[in-house]
């Protein structure tokens, strides 16, 4: 064999020696990501639906609880409120009635221009 002849069979030896690793590397790779059974992406389908189903249930309920948070609240602000204004209304009311006491009295007080001549 000439000194040709074993580069030639080396180069052709690293040419398949690669191809094999490669072919072993891209094996190897698709084991790791192959896709799963059937059975097993039914069930990791399922846990993740009733990992869903659990998160939407507590922002159910975190929402329904604030919401009526909100709601408690707005009912106490429209109470105090009616009462602010009930407690205004009776003022002004009593403000009225003491202005046509004082009007009263001052009239009785006053003799009319016609009572005078």
């Amino acid at each position: 064999m000439h000194d040709d002849d074993y580069e030639d069979e080396a180069g052709a030896s690293s040419v398949v020696l690669a191809f094999l690793l490669g072919g072993l590397t891209g094996a190897a790779v698709a084991l790791l990501y192959a896709p799963r059974s059937g059975r097993e992406t039914r069930e990791l389908l399922t846990e993740r639906m009733r990992e869903g189903e659990a998160r939407a249930r507590e922002m159910k309920e975190t929402a329904v609880r604030k919401g009526r948070q909100a709601i408690d609240e707005a009912a106490d602000y429209v109470e105090r409120q009616r009462e602010n204004l009930e407690r205004r209304k009776e003022r002004f009311a009593a403000a009225v009635e003491a202005g046509r006491q004082t009007y009263k009295e001052e009239t009785e007080k006053t003799p009319s221009p016609s009572s005078t001549t």
